[in-house]
């Protein structure tokens, strides 16, 4: 399944806040977390994280700072801030009317009025 980059762009700032909010990752921990947690339906590119990632760095919502891999190589973690715990609740917020919304449109197309504006039997009118 493809989903639409608009969409992908609308849900980037709150899936990287909620993945830190799990704990401190790294760029391509959190590439791997959002595949994980979609089933592998969103492919997710460095070109497209780190932007990302500096942006929310530079608002104070996420801290980075330098660690060493098992493996010994260099790699930039990041950690949620004060601020980025405000900010994600803010969005689970903001979501939540959202998806509760589109759930309502969904469930009224699922069951369209009768010709003559009568309801369907035990459905929404």
């Amino acid at each position: 399944m493809h989903i639409d980059k608009d969409l992908v762009a609308a849900s980037a700032t709150p899936l990287v806040l909620g993945i830190l909010a799990e704990g401190e990752s790294y760029g391509y921990a959190i590439v791997k977390r959002v595949n994980e947690l979609s089933g592998g339906r969103m492919q997710w590119t460095d070109g497209m994280l780190y932007p990302l990632l500096h942006r929310l760095e530079r608002n104070g919502h996420v801290r980075a700072s330098w660690g060493t891999s098992e493996a010994g190589r260099r790699r930039k973690h990041y950690a949620i801030t004060p601020a980025g715990l405000e900010a994600l609740a803010e969005r689970r917020a903001q979501w939540s009317v959202v998806a509760d919304t589109l759930k309502q449109v969904w469930e009224a197309a699922a069951h369209p009025p009768l010709p003559g504006g009568a309801a369907p039997a035990g459905g929404i009118a």
